[in-house]
């Protein structure tokens, strides 16, 4: 099995679970944070919505430099998912494409001049799905704190069951 092959069913899952939240997402409560130094509602979920859209530059690239990406905004709820579906379509293909050499390559993260860090690309990719889930973890929390339903995600949830 490719290493793309072994990553495809997780990303896919994983990707339906935060499509789930995402869809929960009270757009008139955007600018909503559950403590001062807390991202807005909105940014959290704009943030979870273009994450799978990086793994193109994880996957086609060898570096991204953070100076030249675009800042956050409040955008609607069918906004987000389609900007979530485009990412989540793009990057399911940059990893179809991948073959195991792809996983090798050094990749950094940049601002600036600045080398954030460098690692396997193969690495960057799992840490970068891992880091999506957290930050679906952390728009799970705010839904809660607004008394919106949050759907199940590996198991059932005080308002969902199987």
């Amino acid at each position: 099995m490719t290493v793309a092959a072994g990553l495809l069913p997780e990303f896919v899952q994983e990707m339906a679970t935060t499509r789930k939240l995402l869809e929960r997402v009270p757009g008139e409560k955007g600018t909503w944070k559950p403590h001062p130094k807390s991202f807005a509602l909105g940014h959290l979920a704009q943030l979870v919505a273009r994450m799978p859209g990086w793994m193109m530059p994880m996957l086609r690239e060898t570096e991204l430099n953070l100076v030249t990406s675009p800042g956050y905004s409040i955008e609607t709820t069918p906004a987000l998912l389609a900007e979530f579906d485009r990412n989540v379509r793009a990057a399911r293909d940059a990893l179809r494409a991948a073959k195991d050499a792809d996983f090798a390559v050094p990749w950094s993260l940049k601002h600036g001049d600045r080398v954030l860090f460098t690692m396997p690309r193969g690495a960057v990719v799992r840490t970068h799905i891992n880091h999506l889930v957290h930050h679906r973890g952390q728009l799970s929390v705010y839904l809660r704190l607004l008394d919106v339903p949050v759907p199940s995600m590996y198991g059932p949830t005080a308002d969902e069951g199987w």
